[in-house]
């Protein structure tokens, strides 16, 4: 049927080039974005799932940032415990040399000089083997680092207190060896502190080694994640680009029929023509 008044064409026309600019503009949004699910619109459930996991990666990264807290203080303390034991062993060698009775007292008050500085480097080192207001081996206080995304799991960094006179460097903050019989003392003493002060500095490594094992473990569920989120809403710019080059191909076409159906009621003109 002909008519003037309603153009069933046009209506179906129209209607299909609506629903292809549409689906033009997903495509083009899809391409500008980098995402085939942008938003709850696009897929409630989808989306919802990408954000808890997106979530998920945020937490890891504050578990992340604790871990590096907690290497970092390890690290330094290691590096000074080391340092400690290097000035134990020269204290050996200085009280080994004091022990020789045959000495002079020039000698011997030179070899206790020494003696006593190095004691005295000690504690400063320890004093300063603070990382961010932490301190594992001049303190008992242990370190937690996060473990989880929940924050209801820890690995824990034991302190080993290596101050002058406790139980792993045993040596007293007033030792000397101005004498014979205080150098062979201060010998079995720094002997036994070195024993115990290099079997804590074993320990930590062994502490160390645990969180760098959870770091990098923490870095592989992060990736994992990172790659879950992208299979979900992440779009496939190869496929995309195929669809907007068939869609502007498509809109051309209904733009084109559009054209067509709005001539179709002046054929009714050519009925009344003598």
């Amino acid at each position: 049927m002909l008519s003037v008044n309603t153009n069933y064409g046009a209506m179906v026309a129209l209607q299909n080039l609506n629903k292809t600019n549409d689906e033009l503009e997903a495509t083009q949004n899809n391409i500008n974005t980098g995402l085939r699910i942008g938003g709850p619109k696009d897929n409630g459930a989808v989306w919802a799932m990408a954000q808890s996991m997106r979530m998920d990666v945020m937490a890891f990264n504050s578990v992340t940032q604790s871990l590096d807290r907690t290497i970092s203080v390890t690290d330094t303390a290691i590096a000074a415990g080391t340092s400690v034991s290097d000035l134990l062993k020269d204290m050996k060698e200085k009280a080994l040399a004091a022990r020789d009775t045959t000495i002079d007292a020039n000698a011997r008050a030179a070899y206790n000089a020494d003696f006593v500085a190095l004691r005295d480097m000690i504690t400063k080192t320890l004093e300063n083997a603070t990382f961010d207001g932490s301190n594992l081996i001049n303190t008992n206080t242990n370190l937690q680092a996060l473990a989880n995304a929940d924050g209801t799991s820890f690995i824990t960094v034991q302190a080993r207190n290596m101050s002058l006179g406790g139980s792993i460097v045993t040596l007293a903050t007033t030792a000397t060896i101005s004498t014979a019989t205080k150098a062979a003392t201060a010998i079995t003493t720094i002997e036994s502190s070195l024993n115990n002060l290099n079997l804590a500095l074993s320990r930590m490594g062994t502490d160390a080694k645990k969180v760098n094992m959870q770091k990098a473990f923490v870095g592989k569920l992060v990736d994992e994640l990172n790659k879950g989120v992208g299979n979900l809403v992440d779009a496939d710019l190869a496929k995309e680009s195929a669809r907007l080059q068939a869609l502007q191909t498509k809109q051309q076409l209904g733009i084109q029929t559009l054209s067509i159906a709005n001539r179709a009621p002046q054929t009714v003109l050519s009925l009344f023509r003598g």
